[in-house]
């Protein structure tokens, strides 16, 4: 390719002229034709595809320009290919590159578009339009894209702060809440990995970003990798090794050249079927890999997406026979599976059983009460498929009632039952419809440690419908929130900023919220740094600190000095939020910022602007240019 740029660098022939332009042009047709790109970079890939589009007309003129090409045209154009090389890369890997990888990564990403803009600016300045004979008209239209593109490269974006959290809390090592398995499926919502096919897919993609990188950047590596595990258990898939090739039976390794018919192989696995079975769409699946679809909260056919009727699994007998027929004809072993050693499908008439617990639920003796409440915790912890089946059967009306029952320890098993199944996404509506959220925050003010801590979790899970934060707010469930961040325990302080956190997205939110005295704890949990709380602290401080009154609140110099204790002694993390915070402080009130640079603040700022994250090194260094427009930088 080298030698190609050479021979076209010193030849100005209208058809090597012409080669290049196609060249261009054939780039500009490639991106155009890429489907939906990953979520967390859509916008800034489909503005970047609509800009170079509009490039074609200036391409155009140049392609059916007669004269002698000028060689400082030849230049630009040789500048513009290799920008346009970087730029289908990245449109490439926002495309179809590893959806984790590009979610924990998203500022070094908007670095990459930055830099293509740049690129692109820089070579559609220096074209020679008059020798080229371009028209006024596109002249015009290259100018104001030039404009358009300086502008992108100056944009900060806004974070998403939600996916920022959910990511923070599906990384934290202790994951044993369901108020982490709540951040985990709105992860895989948001990501789009809530199917098998969609984790199989992201793990041969995490597999390439590894094989890229190498050695380079391994802890964000393995946060990718750890992601992916959580992820996997969710759908109730097996976790297994990135580099792990599936399994292949014995039979396939010997017959590599026979071909089995497509519609023996399971749509999950894409293996021959053993086990036929039939679900209500009339699609067939391998028995063992459906079931494990099911188990894992879906109600849907993976392959057409249709909704299930029912959960029923019909044999496919006749399906069966030919494969069997198949395989003796061919030769060819089936696969043997081994029978769980202690098998965890539920025996015949479980249903049953669960109806009768749920009955029981609204027995008039309290021992009967006390054990089927404890049963449906334990079944609505673990099981998806009987988180569906307590709420199918009218379970979530008597756990409700139960949340008002004279006894603590039954609180406590209703009001962790109910978080457990508003992991389900329509549970969460059925539940908010019982009106259990003001008798959830009853709880929160007055129940057991435990139990304010589940009611804190339950209240994060609900928060997640948009009607829910306004409940909670207007009903009154903030300040017990902020009681509980301030008095709880380590996991129930937890629970509570997730939760403050979720609530604080509504604007009234942040008043309600600000006038409760949320401010004060937040800071004193920046003080006790054993408590691992800081990055999660700041997270909810930065979204105060867009609101009037929160700034006024957290714009104290005793904050502003803890800001800048921790970009000097922080972690790469705790910096970058300490400077996006300031950053968003600063912006409204100047004597923040020279307060902060009388606490020693420049020279961190300049240190992270050179070696922080890449977050962490935009915002430095917006606040360094913030100090050179208000004539802040010390001498």
């Amino acid at each position: 390719m080298e030698e190609e740029n050479n021979d076209i660098s010193n030849q100005t022939t209208p058809v090597d002229k012409r080669d290049l332009v196609y060249e261009l042009m054939g780039i500009i047709q490639t991106i155009s034709s890429y489907g939906e790109f990953r979520r967390t970079q859509r916008r800034e890939s489909r503005n970047l595809v609509r800009r170079m589009k509009l490039l074609l007309p200036l391409l155009e003129e140049i392609r059916d320009f007669e004269g002698q090409i000028p060689e400082s045209g030849i230049e630009c154009l040789m500048k513009m290919s290799k920008a346009f090389h970087s730029a289908k890369k990245l449109l490439k890997t926002c495309y179809s590159g590893s959806k984790l990888y590009l979610a924990l990564e998203s500022e070094a990403v908007i670095r990459r578009f930055h830099s293509v803009y740049e690129n692109l600016s820089q070579t559609l300045d220096g074209m020679p339009y008059e020798e080229l004979g371009i028209s006024d008209e596109e002249k015009e239209q290259v100018e104001l894209m030039i404009i358009q593109f300086k502008r992108s490269k100056k944009r900060i974006d806004t974070q998403d702060m939600e996916l920022a959290m959910d990511l923070m809390v599906s990384l934290s090592t202790e994951n044993d809440r369901n108020a982490d398995s709540v951040s985990i499926e709105r992860l895989a919502t948001k990501l789009e990995l809530h199917t098998v096919e969609d984790l199989k897919a992201e793990t041969i993609s995490v597999r390439e970003v590894i094989k890229e990188r190498r050695a380079h950047n391994a802890e964000n590596t393995q946060r990718i990798i750890d992601l992916l595990n959580k992820l996997k258990r969710f759908a109730g898939m097996e976790e297994t090794g990135v580099f792990d090739e599936p399994v292949m039976p014995k039979a396939l390794e010997k017959s590599t050249s026979l071909a089995i018919p497509n519609e023996f192989l399971c749509p999950i696995t894409l293996q021959i079927m053993t086990d036929p079975v039939i679900i209500s769409t009339g699609q067939t699946y391998e028995r063992e890999s459906i079931r494990q679809w099911l188990d894992s909260n879906h109600h849907t056919c993976p392959k057409t997406g249709e909704t299930l009727t029912h959960l029923s699994l019909a044999p496919n007998f006749a399906l069966k026979n030919l494969i069997e027929e198949w395989c003796l004809k061919n030769n060819f072993q089936l696969p043997t599976k081994e029978a769980p050693m202690n098998p965890e499908s539920p025996p015949a008439g479980s249903d049953e059983k669960l109806v009768s617990l749920i009955k029981d639920l609204s027995s008039s003796h309290l021992e009967v009460q006390r054990k089927a409440v404890t049963k449906i915790r334990m079944l609505s912890k673990e099981n998806p498929e009987k988180r569906t089946l307590i709420a199918n059967n009218g379970g979530i009306p008597p756990l409700v009632q139960l949340l008002t029952y004279p006894d603590s320890k039954i609180q406590e098993h209703a009001v962790t039952a109910l978080l457990n199944l508003s992991i389900d996404e329509s549970n969460k509506k059925l539940i908010s419809r019982e009106n259990a959220i003001p008798e959830i925050i009853e709880i929160l003010q007055n129940g057991s440690v435990g139990a304010k801590e589940n009611s804190a979790a339950a209240l994060f899970s609900l928060s997640m419908l948009d009607e829910n934060k306004v409940a909670i707010g207007s009903l009154n469930g903030i300040p017990p929130l902020i009681d509980l961040l301030k008095n709880g325990t380590i996991r129930g302080r937890k629970d509570a900023i997730t939760a403050l956190f979720n609530l604080c997205f509504n604007h009234a939110n942040k008043s309600i919220a600000i006038q409760a005295g949320i401010v004060a704890p937040l800071l004193q949990l920046l003080e006790e740094k054993h408590l691992d709380m800081v990055d999660e602290t700041l997270s909810i401080l930065l979204i105060l600190a867009t609101h009037p009154e929160g700034r006024h609140e957290i714009g104290k110099l005793s904050f502003i000095e803890t800001l800048v204790n921790l970009m000097k002694d922080g972690t790469p993390k705790n910096k970058e939020c300490s400077v996006a915070v300031l950053f968003e402080l600063s912006t409204y009130n100047s004597n923040l910022l020279l307060a902060a640079l009388q606490y020693g603040a420049y020279e961190h700022l300049v240190e992270i602007g050179k070696d922080g994250t890449d977050r962490g090194q935009r915002k430095a260094k917006s606040i360094l240019q913030l100090m050179t427009k208000t004539e802040q930088i010390p001498y």
